[in-house]
């Protein structure tokens, strides 16, 4: 085993010696003719090429690499930046829609002499059976249960419990809600009642009264909550029963009740 080791470093040592002595020549700028010269060259320049070409490989190798790496950061970093532009621009769309909403809101209430407060609407009921909402301003805001709430396009309905910070609104197209209302060019009375559903219905017009699909309902403003002449929704469907004194009307709401994001409060202060 000794024997063997030796023999190793000794080759290892010879070889390197011979490319030493190699490389030396090979600087002059004469070129080398002697046999001996010849037969090194011969023997170590497979060698030296092969140990050159591997270093250029490795070399190669690492520079991929290390472009590869700056590559992967980069893009992750460029991936980070436009995650940061996609989300500023959607909040700037999303300010711009509410700019609009707001704007509606600042046009309507022009036309209103009530006060009033804007509020949020922070929570629905998920329930089938009930039809209300939750908004965030309550009894330090001026706001007392019974305040009517609208927005530009109609009614929405009214508060039925107030806290200090938030109160709780009962629908129009609540089974429990009811408006006093009238049609806007005949000014038939009735009453605008929910069923939970997405419409409502105007009860107590009588048989004889006319009545046509699409003529506007209005609050009337009898039944002091709702200020009168807010847009509740247009007639939808009109049935006549002779054997009914009050026909079965059917109103389409003005409000999208699925859409609305902010509504308006009228505080008690009238």
């Amino acid at each position: 085993m000794f024997s063997q080791k030796l023999l190793i470093f000794v080759g290892v040592a010879l070889f390197i010696a011979i490319n030493f002595i190699v490389m030396t020549m090979s600087s002059r700028e004469s070129i080398p003719t002697s046999g001996i010269e010849r037969l090194f060259i011969t023997i170590t320049s497979p060698v030296q090429q092969a140990v050159t070409t591997t270093i250029h490989f490795t070399q190669n190798v690492w520079d991929t690499y290390f472009m590869s790496v700056l590559a992967v950061k980069e893009n992750i970093e460029l991936k980070k930046q436009l995650g940061k532009a996609i989300e500023i621009k959607n909040r700037y769309e999303e300010l711009e829609l509410e700019n609009t909403r707001l704007k509606k809101f600042v046009n309507f209430t022009g036309q209103v002499l009530d006060t009033y407060v804007a509020a949020q609407i922070i929570a629905r009921d998920p329930s089938p059976w009930f039809k209300t909402i939750i908004i965030d301003k309550g009894a330090k805001d001026g706001l007392v249960k019974g305040s009517p709430v609208v927005v530009s396009e109609g009614i929405v309905g009214q508060t039925i419990k107030v806290a200090n910070d938030y109160s709780r609104v009962l629908l129009i197209t609540d089974r429990n809600s009811a408006v006093d209302a009238l049609v806007q060019n005949s000014r038939v009375r009735g009453i605008v009642k929910g069923n939970n559903e997405d419409n409502c219905s105007f009860v107590y017009a009588l048989r004889k009264d006319e009545m046509k699909e699409g003529e506007m309902i209005i609050s009337s403003g009898l039944d002091q909550v709702f200020p009168k002449g807010l847009k509740i929704g247009r007639i939808l469907k009109v049935t006549k029963v002779h054997s009914q004194l009050f026909q079965d009307i059917t109103i389409e709401t003005s409000v999208d009740f699925d859409r609305i994001e902010e509504v308006l409060v009228f505080k008690n202060d009238r």
